[in-house]
């Protein structure tokens, strides 16, 4: 059984540092096209949720101590951060195609506001997940 729990703990891990580091580095430098990776970043945040349901059910079922509240408010966050990523980036992001000069700068602007504050609330996350052991 722990090779269950080695390949869903890695496939969290890799997915988590792709949203976090894409999200990021995006938040960091607009100049990049959000557009590209808004797909892979959603779909990216959809393999963490369900890794990481999967690792609550194994490691977390039956106990919620102070642990588990530091884990939840991670978690809050973490759909925080692709509710943002869904209405601000991708939204936007399938506007473009059909934007004239004008529009453009203002869809991109907007992205890059979505970029920013779900990188910040990735940042928490990933403290809340650092850091929950602790408690």
């Amino acid at each position: 059984m722990q090779y269950v729990y080695i390949i869903v703990i890695g496939l969290h891990v890799m997915a988590g540092v792709f949203w976090a580091g894409t999200t990021i580095t995006l938040a960091r430098d607009p100049e990049i096209k959000a557009e590209r990776f808004i797909r892979p970043q959603l779909g990216a945040s959809g393999i963490v949720f369900v890794t990481g349901a999967l690792l609550w059910y194994f490691f977390h079922e039956g106990s919620f101590g102070s642990m588990e509240i530091v884990l939840a408010i991670g978690i809050v966050a973490a759909i925080a951060a692709a509710g943002v990523l869904g209405a601000m980036v991708r939204r936007p992001s399938s506007q473009l195609a059909g934007a004239d000069a004008t529009t453009e700068p203002m869809l991109r602007a907007k992205m890059a506001v979505g970029e920013r504050i779900a990188a910040w609330l990735l940042v928490l996350t990933v403290l809340c997940m650092a850091t929950a052991r602790m408690f």
